[in-house]
């Protein structure tokens, strides 16, 4: 409802600013309406990128004229309408919403813009320029056309350190051999603020914790040169303070590991690796926390130093907040060294949690039902940060519609333990120093399910992790999982069902391989954390492969069977997938998103096919939304072709190819709108003749795209995301060429998700 309600807005808008026209009838007799300025630079020399110092200076012309509307004026009408003795309900919301106050000519102060232009001239090094102003006159109508005319600029000889006292002069000395300042550079006040910002910088990561920028000043001599060349010299300000010119040692590391208790209950203080662990019981294992801190006793001040220190311990899982602070001890500081104290304060997370989640799922067999999942987490069981997470779901699903097949349904039961260490478990010792951004953490998993569907099948599943997950960088993260095991039992199988698997020899061939063991690894790179970039990337790239190491232990049952491991068939294959997005951010949280996925999977060897579980499938709310999820596909084959197959299975294939495009646009408070469209499919790169060879890969894949488009809005309360997108498909290619192409609003799907879908 909410995407429709701006176009009645806009309609009014329109209309009003045909009225526009007439506000000279509002306007005072003795006034004019001011309509903007004009600059005009005019030099005795060529100035290098000239059209970026008149950029510059166009933005200290001021006032800004009143907003114009296809050459109207309506925000302005709608500020006089609002002038009226009774102006009206409508009168005082429109100006409410979109009015806004005249500017005349009398507000135009051409003498202080005048100043204003003159003073940017000579912070950019053209001293002595000029400048003069001039009004143009219509009636009820004036602007300004400002003349500016820029002498030669100043230009730097040199560049030298003034006498400083010891230590801090070599510092700044070194620093200066490394300025980007050169011979021959224009003078800039704003380059010589960026050269104190530098200068500080590395200095406070040399130790000088007092420093601060504004303690330096430039000075410029031209007394020397008469053709405008002058000698920079960076100097001290006078009485600076003494503690603020010399570097600082950190003389003690205190770590509060359970900082809300500490200053109530009597602590301890534990001496681990030069630095002092304060808690009143052993919350947190010295030696295990000890690495996550790189800060040192004997270590000079260094702020980036405590920023990746903060980071680290940030990463944990087991702490809220990380404050570090320093304190001076000036008992110990001399003439030329000070000494600080840090303090970190971990202030912990509550130890146990639990979370909740309900979805309800619709799928294209018409299996329709809620799911509740539950979480229960507890942090640092063991006292060195690790968590325990413990996950149950309960689904159900039941079978709607008119067939034979209506009240079918499917019990779905799940139960997973999972255990996070935050360091490299390896049975050689690995040095945790080599990750300077993140260390490591160890991820192990088992999990345990159970899925019944009626007159059908049960189906049971054991899966077993171990891997690694670490940040680089800021922005990119890997996993590996040298461990990834599962076993699926397929049983209670019906006559009705065994003889689905006897005409889909693909299918059973997808359910006998029961044990899958291989490695998976995924590399991320996401850009979407610099929040104020107008462009962002992200890429997600995955590899699995599975069936290599073990199939070294392998043996034949026959000639030209299947080899086993422990009696189980296992499954050979290899996957890759990479899932790209794209933002460009425009307007007032206005955004173009794209996104772009491929994956291809490959079974070999000891496969024919990649199991059911590791196929890929298209469809739902963070797919092609206008097709129920695992409804599309696999390639032009319709499910109303077949009695058996489309009822009971979700849609899958090795081949997986999508595309999404979407604009995203503020409606009102929390709410958000979007128009977006969506194309994609799954194929089989070998033919399955259950699909009469409709699933099959093809240079033609292009025409079989599911395709469709819609409307979405979204309530977004501080990135928690709660989404509703309908959507309808304009191109289904389970339907006869010439036939694909056929907008269908009879019967739209109506998507809800968390999150944006990409």
């Amino acid at each position: 409802m909410n995407f429709h309600i701006k176009y009645p807005l806009i309609s009014v808008l329109i209309i009003g600013s045909f009225y526009a026209c007439s506000v000279n009838k509002f306007i005072p007799e003795n006034e004019r309406l001011y309509t903007g300025a004009s600059l005009n630079i005019t030099s005795d020399s060529i100035i290098p990128n000239a059209d970026a110092l008149k950029t510059e200076l166009e933005t200290v012309i001021l006032p800004e004229p009143n907003k114009k509307f296809l050459g109207m004026y309506p925000r302005l009408f709608f500020y006089y309408k609002n002038q009226k003795e009774t102006p009206g309900f409508l009168n005082r919301w429109l100006f409410k919403k979109f009015g806004e106050e005249p500017v005349y000519q009398s507000d135009v102060e051409t003498f202080v813009v005048e100043d204003l232009l003159l003073n940017r001239l000579e912070n950019r090094g053209f001293f002595y320029s000029s400048t003069a102003s001039k009004f143009e006159e219509k009636q009820k109508r004036a602007s300004v056309a400002y003349q500016v005319n820029v002498t030669k600029p100043y230009r730097m000889a040199t560049y030298q350190l003034d006498t400083l006292p010891a230590p801090i002069y070599d510092e700044i000395g070194e620093l200066i051999k490394t300025s980007p300042f050169k011979k021959g550079m224009r003078f800039d006040l704003s380059n010589m603020n960026l050269e104190r910002e530098r200068i500080d910088f590395e200095l406070k990561n040399k130790g000088y914790y007092n420093f601060n920028d504004r303690f330096l000043i430039f000075e410029a001599d031209t007394n020397q040169y008469a053709n405008k060349r002058f000698d920079l010299f960076l100097k001290l300000k006078k009485d600076v303070p003494k503690k603020s010119i010399i570097p600082y040692k950190i003389n003690k590391v205190n770590i509060f590991t359970n900082y809300e208790v500490a200053d109530s209950v009597k602590t301890e203080t534990i001496r681990y690796n030069e630095k002092n662990f304060i808690q009143n019981e052993v919350y947190f294992k010295p030696n295990y926390l000890d690495p996550f801190i790189k800060l040192e006793e004997g270590q000079r001040y260094n702020p980036q130093t405590s920023k990746n220190t903060a980071r680290r311990l940030s990463t944990i899982g087991a702490y809220k907040y990380v404050n570090i602070q320093y304190k001076e001890t000036d008992t110990l500081a001399t003439d030329s060294l000070g000494f600080l104290e840090a303090n970190i304060y971990l202030s912990p997370l509550n130890k146990r949690a639990l979370r909740a989640e309900l979805q309800l799922l619709t799928k294209s067999n018409n299996f329709t039902g809620p799911a509740l999942a539950l979480t229960y987490s507890n942090r640092n069981v063991f006292g060195g940060g690790e968590t325990m997470n413990i996950s149950t779901k309960v689904g159900y699903e039941t079978q709607f519609g008119a067939d034979k097949n209506t009240g079918r349904s499917s019990l779905e039961l799940g139960l997973k333990g999972e255990l996070i260490f935050p360091r490299v478990l390896f049975p050689i010792k690995i040095n945790e120093d080599f990750f300077q951004y993140a260390i490591p953490k160890t991820k192990m998993s088992l999990g345990v399910d159970y899925l019944n569907r009626t007159k059908l099948y049960t189906l049971l599943s054991g899966t077993a992790l171990f891997g690694y997950v670490w940040d680089a960088n800021r922005f990119i993260t890997h996993e590996i999982n040298p461990i990834s095991t599962s076993y699926t039992e397929l049983t209670n199988t019906t006559p009705e069902f065994e003889q689905i698997l006897n005409d889909n020899p693909f299918l059973r061939r997808s359910f006998d391989q029961q044990f899958i063991s291989g490695l998976t690894y995924s590399f991320t790179y996401n850009g979407m954390v610099d929040a104020q970039k107008r462009q962002q990337f992200y890429v997600n790239a995955t590899f699995d492969i599975a069936g290599n190491s073990i199939g070294l232990l392998g043996k034949e049952r026959a000639p030209n069977a299947p080899k086993t491991v422990l009696g189980l068939e296992y499954a050979q294959y290899a996957k890759a997938d990479v899932d790209l997005h794209y933002h460009y951010k425009f307007g007032k949280e206005q955004i173009f998103a794209a996104r772009f996925f491929a994956g291809y999977g490959l079974a070999y060897g000891n496969s024919e096919v990649v199991p059911f579980v590791k196929q890929y499938f298209s469809g739902g709310p963070y797919s092609v939304r206008a097709f129920r999820i695992r409804g599309l596909g696999p390639g032009t084959y319709n499910e109303k072709d077949s009695a058996n197959t489309g009822n009971f299975f979700d849609k899958t294939g090795n081949i997986r190819l999508e595309a999404n495009i979407e604009y995203r646009f503020p409606i009102w408070s929390y709410f958000k709108g979007a128009v977006f469209a969506d194309a994609g499919n799954i194929w089989n790169s070998k033919e399955n003749p259950t699909f009469g060879g409709k699933d099959k890969f093809t240079g033609n894949f292009i025409n079989e795209l599911g395709m469709g488009a819609g409307i979405g809005v979204r309530v977004d309360i501080q990135s928690f995301v709660i989404r509703f997108d309908l959507a309808a498909p304009f191109h289904d290619p389970s339907l006869p060429k010439g036939k694909r192409f056929n907008f269908d609003l009879k019967s739209p799907i109506l998507n809800f998700g968390i999150g944006y879908p990409f």
